[in-house]
């Protein structure tokens, strides 16, 4: 499918408005900061990968848009402009990564014009988003030597190309296993909180010819003892040292389900989704929506009684122990097994 997610269009930023698929496919221009601000919190733009772009992209508005001249002034506030856009999103890390990454440009010496600097970010955020790309494909090549004919594969959230630049991670694999002839069948969770399953991954799915069946996420325990689920693919919005995995809402539930029925349990993410920082995924900050996404949201009317209470975290945590391999752009990370427990060998960050 060529479609790009996120690009620099003429001076601006040109999304996908994805809480407008799969309904309708348009673009959006994003001209200022508050508007990527805001295209990241609403979902508009949305998948680890992607925010690494988008928030890129909005440093190099940031410093467009500033007046000033005086380069030590213009760094100061875009500065402040990378602290805002750091706050649109707390649990993916790429967003971080991708912000750093436009830090390290702004504080380097080399340049002394307002000119100068603006070229040099721009150059750094496209690079991020060609990155991105040979990332991805790499993935996809690495995981699509895990799938077989006849398998019937699992998945859940969107981890495609909706949630990268232009091929995806977990959906990116299934793409290249595809492309190489392989038979198979994918099954496709809904996802609550916004059903980014059943809205994004089908409709990507679907259109590039993959045999894609929607479950309610309640139905995935039913569908791996029916009808003999024998892989599951998902992604991962941040990495922990020990191998832990923040993902969608609803992950967790689907690698304890696969460690009963023995089913093997697959992350996929580039490098850019560990958190060095980050020890074990249950100091990762997860990211708690509205209430109106579950009672309100895609329904004419109200689905429960006014007043009620809602739990509605975006994420949650997958113990490494659950997870039988994740895959990267630099190869499958196994797990080790010693004196009865599982780990995840050090990994070159």
């Amino acid at each position: 499918m060529k479609i790009q997610t996120i690009t620099w269009h003429r001076g601006k930023i040109r999304i996908v408005d994805q809480t407008r698929l799969p309904a309708r496919f348009c673009y959006i221009y994003l001209e200022d900061i508050v508007q990527v601000f805001r295209a990241i919190r609403t979902m508009q733009v949305r998948g680890a990968p992607a925010l690494a772009a988008a928030a890129a992209l909005g440093v190099v508005l940031s410093a467009r848009k500033r007046r000033t001249k005086n380069i030590e002034a213009l760094k100061s506030q875009i500065d402040k402009d990378i602290q805002y856009l750091a706050k649109a999103r707390p649990t993916a890390i790429n967003l971080f990564w991708g912000l750093e990454r436009m830090r390290r440009v702004i504080d380097s010496d080399i340049y002394q014009t307002k000119e100068g600097l603006n070229n040099a970010l721009l150059k750094e955020a496209l690079n991020i988003i060609e990155e991105d790309k040979r990332v991805c494909r790499k993935i996809g090549r690495e995981g699509a030597r895990l799938v077989r004919n006849g398998d019937k594969i699992l998945t859940i959230c969107n981890a495609g190309l909706l949630a990268t630049i232009d091929y995806g991670t977990a959906l990116g694999v299934l793409y290249r296993a595809k492309k190489e002839g392989k038979d198979f069948v994918v099954f496709a969770c809904e996802t609550r909180p916004l059903l980014q399953g059943a809205r994004l991954s089908c409709w990507e799915l679907q259109r590039a010819g993959l045999d894609v069946t929607l479950i309610c996420d309640s139905m995935a325990a039913t569908l791996m003892q029916k009808r003999g689920i024998n892989k599951i693919f998902v992604g991962a919005d941040r990495i922990a040292r020990n191998g832990d995995v923040a993902n969608k809402i609803g992950t967790y539930n689907l690698a304890v389900l696969a460690k009963y029925h023995k089913i093997p349990f697959y992350v996929v993410a580039p490098l850019s989704s560990f958190d060095k920082n980050i020890k074990r995924g249950k100091d990762i900050p997860i990211e708690e929506r509205p209430s109106f996404e579950i009672t309100n949201l895609f329904f004419k009317k109200p689905i429960t009684p006014k007043g009620i209470k809602v739990f509605n975290p975006a994420f949650d945590i997958t113990p490494h122990n659950l997870i039988t391999a994740i895959i990267t752009e630099k190869g499958i990370l196994q797990k080790t097994e010693k004196r009865g427990q599982s780990k995840f060998r050090k990994f070159d960050f």
